[in-house]
């Protein structure tokens, strides 16, 4: 694995150290320290995930047109400059309209770093992504375990850190990535020459991204109006921090075993993304009886496998699918989509659960991830046989 690689890792495990500090947290604060809704704590998630949609698109037509390096400092500039904002300055409506400038910056930064990875290492394939996705969750671990504990004490001393975390981020970047010159990976000639082709492989990530969308929706009441149900039963703040902690750390040290399972049972990529988003169904159906902290837990473990083998294949199947020059803007999109899902996912869920009662909501993700199982079996129906039988066999682990 290229040095740059490892630099890039690190330094997103770092950046993902900081907001999950934050996160988690988003919707308890809104709804709890600024006495807002839960409703309104889901429009100002839908901000914050608005301006990353933006950013996320910006993000990959910048790597297409000026570099990762260049691409990455304009969206680590932009969420610093509101970070320091957020120290001084997180009552309402500031809280708000810092989110939203952090959410436009970060939207920046992940799509580059997806593609910024694929470009460093090109014939590393699916292990950069994967390499890049346990990097984050890492972040995710660390941080929700230690957010956790710090917000019991101050919720000042979470954008503190927060801030402090994305400048150790900001000074690796910058002087760990200056000078890298990533390469885009080559891409057959015969297959660009056909527009066909093209138009069928945009299609399939449209009907793969439709799936990712709706399950998105569904993983984000985690962090939203799960995190706020947790304190309605009783559930300790630091417990429901550690649930980001289980998910983290199965992520890191399960990985490998999983690796394994999925070469054996699982060799087709659709199979495995087929596999996957039926245990992310088996992970919300769980919550329909869940009013303890055992129960959160097993349904996070079972969330939590099923994360694992759908989150990295996507980037995976965009970069296969991607033409030569777009690799950027097919992350870009990917990023989008999942974002998309975040920033619909809060104000649905607040407005159900505000309404109805979460035992309807718990229904209600049970049927989104359905409806991801329907759209991945078809992702690929349009495409050449020889082309999608070549993507099916790609593996995450």
């Amino acid at each position: 694995m290229p040095r740059a690689l490892w630099i890039l890792m690190i330094g997103m495990a770092i950046n993902v150290t900081g907001a999950s500090f934050l996160w988690p947290m988003n919707t308890i604060y809104v709804h709890e320290q600024l006495g807002k809704s839960l409703s309104v704590a889901g429009m100002v998630l839908m901000l914050n995930s608005g301006a990353s949609v933006v950013g996320n698109l910006a993000g990959g037509l910048l790597f297409d047109k000026i570099g990762g390096f260049k691409s990455m400092t304009i969206g680590i500039v932009a969420t610093m400059s509101a970070l320091v904002g957020l120290v001084f300055f997180h009552g309402w409506p500031h809280y708000a309209i810092f989110l939203t400038i952090i959410g436009m910056g970060s939207g920046i930064v992940f799509p580059v770093a997806a593609a910024y990875a694929g470009a460093i290492w090109p014939e590393g394939g699916r292990r950069a992504f994967n390499g890049l996705y346990v990097a984050q969750n890492i972040g995710v671990a660390v941080g929700s375990a230690l957010g956790g504990v710090v917000a019991s004490y101050s919720f000042t001393l979470i954008f503190l850190a927060n801030l402090l975390l994305y400048a150790v981020f900001c000074l690796l970047i910058v002087f760990g990535l200056r000078h890298v010159r990533a390469v885009k990976a080559a891409k057959s000639k015969e297959a660009e020459a056909v527009k066909g082709e093209a138009r069928a492989n945009w299609y399939a990530l449209v009907m793969l991204c439709i799936g990712y969308f709706l399950c998105w929706i569904s993983y984000v009441q985690w962090p939203t109006t799960i995190a706020a149900y947790t304190q309605t039963l009783h559930i300790p703040l630091r417990q429901y921090s550690l649930l980001w902690t289980i998910n983290g750390a199965l992520i890191v040290l399960v990985q490998p075993l999983l690796s394994v399972v999925i070469r054996r049972w699982m060799p087709y990529i659709k199979k495995q993304m087929l596999v996957g988003f039926a245990i992310f169904v088996v992970s919300f159906a769980l919550l329909l009886e869940a009013d303890s902290f055992v129960e959160f837990a097993v349904a996070m473990v079972v969330l939590t496998m099923a994360e694992m083998i759908v989150w990295p294949a996507i980037p995976t199947v965009a970069s296969e699918l991607a033409p030569a020059g777009k690799e950027g803007f097919y992350q870009g999109f990917v990023n989008s989509t999942a974002t998309a899902g975040r920033m619909v996912g809060p104000v649905l869920g607040g407005l159900i659960a505000d309404y109805a009662g979460m035992k309807p909501l718990f229904a209600a993700l049970v049927f989104f991830s359905a409806l991801s199982l329907v759209t991945t079996f078809f992702y690929d129906r349009n495409l050449p046989k020889k082309q999608s039988k070549g993507k099916q066999t790609l593996t995450v682990g």
